[in-house]
């Protein structure tokens, strides 16, 4: 019998400004090729519409979250992040996702991971894609997580419980090192450029160099034409310097345009996925252009508007912005630890049924 014909237990939860399906490991097959086929079916993938799955048609809203209990006595519960490219048989843990990061410590609650705490739980996840650490905390009174509060983060309607996700050795996750290419700024293709990973491994680029003011909104971005080869190009070249090898099916290194503040924030960012735009930024990704641009010479330093010492960074994106707060070692840009604040709401558990094989 096909991999998923019964039905697959799975819940379908908005974590920050995406959407995506959360599985336990135990309810996915084991081997790799078989769970990756089956998500594609249950997506709905390849179609630009997943008109056949419960996927968004957009990359924010094809995404997938498989948890289990911790294999290390350190951690609660180990937190996959999959990207299910919505027009291509494709599923890849080339990156990390802090807003699907959002729901996954109520997740563990209300599927038995982790046992609630009184009025407050708090779960230490490692995010397997590239072995770091984050704790979560928020709101359980009851025993149960609450979703409803006032919390209220742009790019996402109405306000929500607010979730506490404080992040420790992410710089250098997937690649190594906080400047994977051992350099504040490099030339690629005739661009400068800061090669930088605090989580999510990014590319950023004064939006000027390319000939657009990094204010526009996604869509006109994205329709292009020119600015997407040159996006695609410098990604590629980019991608060999940080030591990536061929990332043609990959979505990192993340290409991030910069540009003045326009709202009395730190910086504004425009953020491709690495084709489409991102309508906000991730969670991981407006930590990694904060420790950017906070380094002396880097693109970008010299148009942000950097806050005192202990204040947030304010990461302008299209529909708003992000406050992140970085702790930097004394003395130095090593990162100690990034704390952010999201939301994420349940919205629904059963059964998913995936399209035939």
């Amino acid at each position: 019998m096909p991999a998923g014909e019964d039905g697959i237990r799975c819940m379908l939860m908005r974590g920050g400004t995406s959407k995506g399906a959360y599985f336990l490991a135990d309810d996915l097959p084991a081997d790799t090729a078989e769970r990756d086929d089956l998500l594609l079916r249950i997506m709905g993938s390849p179609d630009a519409r997943q008109i056949d799955g419960i996927g968004g048609a957009h990359p924010l809203t094809s995404k997938v979250g498989v948890i289990a209990a911790s294999t290390s006595g350190d951690t609660d519960v180990d937190y996959l992040f999959l990207q299910v490219v919505v027009d291509e048989a494709v599923v890849t843990d080339s990156q990390n996702c802090g807003n699907i990061l959002a729901g996954i410590g109520p997740f563990a609650v209300e599927r038995g991971l982790v046992a609630a705490g009184e009025g407050e739980t708090t779960v230490r996840i490692r995010m397997v894609n590239t072995d770091s650490t984050v704790v979560a905390r928020f709101p359980t009174p009851g025993g149960r997580p609450q979703y409803s509060g006032d919390l209220a983060i742009d790019g996402v309607p109405g306000t929500a419980a607010p979730i506490e996700l404080a992040f420790s050795d992410t710089a250098g996750g997937t690649t190594g090192a906080l400047l994977p290419t051992g350099n504040v700024s490099d030339i690629v293709e005739g661009v400068r450029v800061t090669c930088v990973d605090n989580g999510m491994p990014s590319v950023l680029i004064t939006a000027a160099d390319l000939g657009v003011a990094g204010t526009e909104e996604p869509g006109a971005l994205e329709g292009d034409e020119q600015l997407q080869a040159r996006i695609r190009g410098l990604r590629f070249a980019a991608a060999e310097l940080m030591g990536m090898g061929d990332v043609s099916e990959a979505t990192v290194p993340k290409m991030v345009l910069l540009s003045p503040p326009a709202a009395g924030g730190t910086i504004s960012t425009r953020s491709f996925l690495p084709i489409r735009v991102h309508t906000s930024i991730g969670v991981l990704g407006a930590q990694t252009v904060a420790a950017g641009i906070a380094i002396d010479g880097a693109v970008g330093n010299d148009l942000a508007v950097l806050p005192p010492a202990g204040a947030p960074f304010r990461i302008e994106h299209p529909t708003g912005h992000m406050d992140i707060r970085i702790d930097f070692v004394p003395g130095s840009t090593d990162i100690a630890s990034s704390v952010v604040y999201r939301t994420a709401r349940k919205l629904f558990d059963g059964t998913v049924f995936p399209r035939s094989a």
